[in-house]
């Protein structure tokens, strides 16, 4: 008998007859002797339908009330699928997060989880049921309900896992696993069998939407196996797990592209000592988080700092980031959000040269110009204009050899 945590997103659990699908799914590992734990979504466009809602109540609305607004949408789902399994025939009992409970920080839309409770969970399983619990959602210490950001129930649900030491963490979406590129744009993207921990973690944060990065870094973290399947077949699926020797051989493991990219650019900045820690620091007091940062090199005492963010903090941070620079005597800021970031990822670049050349040289050859650079031991970035960004996905897939094999 396993332990196994199964998440399902919004497209999977999308109306009735798809969650009536869940359940089937379910139940077949259920009846194999696994316990099951089943994280779920709210149902696909729930969300943003709630966020919507709360846009029309005011300007800005209230964090605290939009994270108590938005997490209904997951107790629609889990009770759903809990009523569904028990006219199937079988034991099952809904948790909210508070029921859990899954303690967070007070960080509302974007709360971080800080320890899972297990009691109530493993009382259902040690009777023979079957836990079905929200996603996304947690309560902090003086019992707000908080949301964890956009796919959160993908790290909801390995936070579960860790806590209760589970066999292994699927993760049930669209698509049949992890893929070297977007196939929507690449015909010959082909799916990984196996990727590392290290790779995902780059790729998620490089854009690719399969898993939430936090998910990722919590998987790392714990060492828990997690399998990317598709709710709509049982073919296919990827192994997120450690690194090993076969793993290495391939250079670049794939090409990720994000257009939730905007580039703040700060002007004839003066250069010295606490300036770029004065205009970062209030981003990060509100939450905001900064991704690529490059500094010019300094001309007559003066420099110029540029660095990006999602597109959906772009208001918030330009008026940060503009008041901060009027303080230091800045000249201007510029901003830009007609941009996107893309990614080369793989292991492999550690031991091998040139990466990074054949990279440059290939968006070169379709005279398209890079922005900005940012590296990592396995990772290559850079943003380019967002009218190239299918065109140097393609491209880069193409060069490093990442499509089907004939």
């Amino acid at each position: 008998m396993a332990l196994v945590v199964q998440k399902y997103g919004g497209t999977s659990v999308g109306n009735i007859e798809k969650i009536a699908n869940v359940a089937k799914k379910v139940i077949r590992t259920k009846e194999e002797g696994n316990d099951v734990v089943v994280v779920l979504s709210a149902m696909s466009g729930e969300t943003d339908r709630l966020l919507q809602l709360a846009q029309k109540a005011a300007d800005e609305p209230d964090p605290r009330e939009c994270d108590s607004l938005v997490s209904t949408g997951e107790q629609i789902t889990v009770a759903l699928l809990a009523i569904i399994l028990k006219a199937m025939g079988h034991r099952a009992k809904s948790f909210l997060g508070f029921q859990v409970p899954v303690n967070t920080d007070n960080a509302f839309k974007k709360a971080r989880i800080l320890e899972v409770g297990t009691e109530a969970i493993r009382k259902e399983l040690q009777q023979g049921g079957i836990a079905v619990v929200a996603g996304f959602q947690g309560v902090d210490e003086e019992n707000n309900i908080t949301t964890l950001g956009r796919g959160g129930s993908d790290t909801s649900a390995v936070a579960l896992a860790a806590a209760l030491q589970a066999d292994v963490c699927d993760i049930y979406t669209d698509v049949d696993g992890v893929y070297t590129t977007d196939p929507n744009i690449c015909g010959n993207a082909r799916r990984l069998d196996r990727i590392t921990y290290d790779e995902m973690l780059e790729m998620a944060r490089a854009g690719a939407k399969v898993l939430q990065p936090r998910s990722v870094e919590l998987a790392k973290k714990y060492n828990v196996p997690v399998c990317v399947r598709s709710s709509f077949t049982d073919e296919g699926g990827t192994l997120v797990t450690r690194e090993d020797k076969d793993m290495e051989k391939e250079v670049v493991a794939g090409v990720t592209y994000d257009r939730d990219q905007a580039k703040i650019t700060v002007v004839h900045v003066p250069d010295r000592p606490g300036v770029a820690a004065r205009l970062i620091t209030p981003l990060s007091e509100h939450n905001i988080v900064v991704d690529m940062i490059i500094q010019n090199a300094s001309i007559l005492g003066h420099t110029d700092l540029t660095f990006t963010v999602s597109r959906k903090d772009i208001r918030e941070a330009t008026r940060i980031v503009s008041e901060v620079a009027k303080e230091v005597g800045a000249e201007k800021v510029e901003i830009d959000d007609n941009v996107a970031k893309v990614s080369i990822i793989g292991v492999g670049m550690i031991s091998h040269s040139g990466v990074a050349a054949k990279m440059f040289e290939t968006l070169a050859h379709e005279g398209i110009n890079i922005m900005m650079i940012s590296t990592s031991e396995i990772k290559i970035s850079c943003v380019v204009e967002a009218k190239y960004t299918e065109l140097a996905v393609t491209v880069l897939h193409d060069a490093f050899c990442l499509g089907e094999e004939s």
